[in-house]
């Protein structure tokens, strides 16, 4: 058995909106090349990822809508046909085979599954994944469909697994809480900056799931302009008292790299601290709750050059047990990508101290996150 496998596919960087769009998977790209240039990714380790089927994509996804999503990408949509299903909006433009690249990104998460699920390795990471805000019938937030939740279903389906699903990223994963919001044996844990002043706007602690589902849904909503000290704090108290309470079978971690202070899209101001810490706890877990069991996709993740590379070659080295990268950035993949790059690189693996001035309001920032911690954790801690 492998420690790792690292899935990917030249075709993953198809599932691109335009030039100008936020959502760029030319980070799938530099964090490749800067893991090779620090001979951390062997190339036995990297596995392609392959194409969802109809009949997978159905498991999360209407048969409608994926028609709808077949037609678009080969210009057969009529006018204004697409907008109900978010195809053709501002956030998801058509792109010539969305299909196709939607449907390869979606594969490379099932991928990942197989592979830690067949035994071929304790983990696995899909870069290309973590496509958190699509729903049943509708496109949002960059996504067209939602490999997550195909994941989990899949899991669920084939393997009789009961899934943890924990989502890092800035934006609360709303399309995956929502596809099981109602289903016990799978467990959604989402921390992100508070839906008052960010999209999707849900993620609310009252999100605790329902029926036979309630209490399997946790959100920990983040005031804006959180720092590190108070994000890990929240994270790492509501991982282990929610890996204890729940016991899964699998964890599938959504890595968004978007809560870092550079972000453009979002107001939280994490560190590369909080990116080194992420997946180290989620190891730990992994082989404390789930025999190693550990499957990672990406997701969001908007400052490209300076964060996204760094912060997601953190993952792969913790799951493959190399030490964590310090000092300098390799001078050839700065070399490489400088001129390319519209701001200038940051060239440390940590990141420049101070990298902003201080926040006048830190104390009640980490107090009203803290009290937003306790209530969130109340069901569990109301039943032990």
């Amino acid at each position: 058995m492998k420690k790792a496998v690292f899935v990917y596919s030249p075709e993953q960087l198809g599932y691109k909106f335009s030039d100008t769009h936020p959502f760029n998977h030319k980070r799938l790209t530099l964090t490749m090349d800067l893991l090779r240039k620090i001979n951390a990714l062997d190339e036995t380790a990297i596995i392609p990822a392959r194409i969802a089927t109809d009949e997978e994509l159905l498991l999360a996804h209407e048969a409608k809508y994926i028609e709808i999503v077949k037609k678009a990408g080969h210009g057969e949509l009529r006018e204004n046909q697409g907008e109900p299903y978010g195809i053709g909006t501002e956030d998801t433009p058509i792109f010539e085979n969305m299909h196709e690249a939607s449907a390869q990104l979606v594969g490379g998460t099932l991928t990942a599954v197989d592979a830690v699920m067949q035994g071929h390795a304790e983990h696995a990471l899909n870069l290309g994944g973590g496509l958190h805000h699509g729903f049943q019938g509708r496109a949002s937030g960059f996504c067209i469909y939602n490999d997550s939740t195909v994941a989990i279903k899949y899991l669920q389906q084939k393997y009789g697994a009961r899934v943890l699903y924990v989502d890092t990223d800035a934006h609360h994963g709303d399309g995956v809480q929502w596809s099981f919001y109602d289903d016990p044996d799978v467990c959604t844990l989402s921390i992100h900056e508070t839906g008052r002043y960010l999209f999707p706007g849900t993620g609310n602690i009252t999100e605790r799931g329902s029926g036979a589902g309630y209490g399997t849904s946790f959100n920990f909503p983040i005031d804006a302009f959180t720092e590190d000290e108070s994000f890990l704090t929240i994270y790492e108290q509501a991982m282990r008292e929610v890996f204890e309470f729940f016991k899964p079978d699998v964890v599938l971690t959504q890595n968004g790299a978007d809560a870092h202070f550079f972000d453009p899209l979002t107001h939280l101001y994490g560190t590369m601290n909080i990116y080194e810490e992420i997946p180290k706890l989620a190891h730990k877990l992994a082989h404390e709750y789930c025999g190693g069991k550990w499957i990672a996709v990406g997701g969001g993740g908007y400052d490209i050059w300076r964060v996204v590379p760094r912060a997601w070659s953190m993952i792969w080295t913790e799951m493959t047990d190399q030490p964590l990268p310090t000092g300098a950035l390799p001078k050839d993949w700065l070399d490489r990508w400088q001129p390319e790059a519209p701001v200038p690189l940051i060239t440390t693996w940590q990141d420049p101290s101070p990298l902003y001035e201080a926040i006048p309001r830190k104390a009640e920032i980490e107090e009203k996150n803290a009290m937003m911690l306790d209530k969130a954790l109340h069901i569990i801690r109301n039943t032990k």
